[in-house]
């Protein structure tokens, strides 16, 4: 039986984390040196964004864990942990820490990525006006940019489609104006509403 099939048994099709009947997908937790049914969970689209910082932390959603956190599954006990150390400010959170026990080696796995020394805030691609920006967005230019290296002006109230995000930095997307893909701050582009 294919491990994905073995994990949907498992988790009887629902979030392993949050008990979310939405579709379920694999999610490997890191680091691995071979993927089993041990170190990989069955988790929800929500739970996997948050987990990944592509999402703004929802303390609300995270409740799930005070239930979670009991799994046998060493996957499941090793992002429990994690998650709760992000809302580790939070009394349910920081109650449920102090109740949760992990085995040295499940504890060593859970501290190896350094995950649990960050704090829940999420850095987003953000707009002049604090809406998250998307790989593909619209967005108009809140202000004339002249363009290092080249001639090019790009005039306020500019309209840039398809933009991608600078993966290494919140603050820059790329987009094309005039033929030319070039870097744009954040700060000065907001997004176009659909």
């Amino acid at each position: 039986m294919k491990l994905e099939d073995l994990l949907l048994q498992r988790s009887e099709k629902k979030c392993e984390l949050c008990k979310s009947e939405d579709t379920v997908q694999l999610y490997e937790v890191q680091p691995q040196y071979s993927t089993n049914e041990e170190n990989c969970i069955m988790i929800c689209a929500t739970c996997r964004a948050q987990i990944e910082k592509k999402a703004e932390p929802d303390s609300k959603h995270w409740a799930c864990l005070s239930e979670s956190m009991w799994s046998e599954v060493p996957g499941v006990q090793v992002v429990a942990w994690r998650m709760l150390n992000r809302f580790r400010n939070e009394t349910w959170a920081s109650d449920n820490l102090d109740m949760m026990y992990l085995d040295d080696e499940r504890l060593a796995w859970a501290k190896a990525t350094g995950d649990h020394d960050n704090d829940a805030s999420v850095d987003l691609h953000k707009d002049c006006n604090g809406a998250i920006l998307q790989t593909g967005d619209t967005i108009v230019l809140t202000k004339s940019l002249d363009v290092k290296g080249s001639t090019l002006n790009a005039k306020m109230g500019t309209v840039v489609k398809n933009i991608r995000l600078v993966e290494e930095n919140t603050e820059q997307i790329e987009g094309k104006i005039e033929g030319q893909v070039i870097v744009i701050l954040t700060k000065y582009v907001r997004k176009q509403n659909s």
